[in-house]
């Protein structure tokens, strides 16, 4: 095994960490509050974090043995990239990780508003049978126009069309 120290501050799925346990030492401070990664960060070779931790520039100027950031998602707008560029350090992402639970997200909230469940269940709670005024909307022939289609909007216009609904 290697000395190379990862540190992990935002949580990560045990399967994930044992992989890098093979051939790392591994931290996981879930929770670590800024002030106490600014101190910790010089022991650590890599850093793994999601959207709560903040990689700042002065983390990264702290980060003397830093040699790669990895976020465990989508988006790297909470990390200074100009600074990581600055300190040469790499930094990745997973950009399909929450593809798939975003794109069933969306749809659940479409069917939800579409059909008015909120209410039902309400009425149902209240011994109400709500079935005449609950006859809304249906998706299928409704046009969904969408503006981008990187992964997460791919995800959601296949759903769209599998609805039967036109995708624009």
């Amino acid at each position: 095994m290697t000395n190379y120290k990862i540190l992990i501050t935002d949580g990560l799925d045990e399967t994930g960490q044992s992989i890098l346990r093979a051939s790392a030492i591994v931290e996981d401070r879930k929770d670590i509050l800024a002030e106490d990664l600014l101190n910790a960060i010089p022991d650590y070779d890599g850093l793994i974090v999601r959207g709560r931790t903040k990689v700042t520039a002065p983390i990264m100027e702290a980060a003397s043995r830093l040699k790669v950031i990895g976020r465990a998602g989508v988006g790297v707008d909470n990390i200074d990239l100009e600074a990581a560029k600055k300190q040469n350090i790499t930094i990745v992402n997973a950009p399909i990780s929450t593809s798939l639970a975003v794109a069933e997200l969306t749809f659940g909230l479409m069917l939800t508003l579409a059909r008015e469940i909120p209410r039902a269940d309400a009425g149902m709670k209240q011994g109400k049978w709500l079935k005449k005024e609950l006859e809304r909307t249906e998706l299928y022939g409704k046009t969904l126009c969408m503006v981008g289609l990187g992964n997460i909007g791919t995800e959601i216009a296949k759903r769209a069309l599998a609805f039967g609904m036109k995708v624009v």
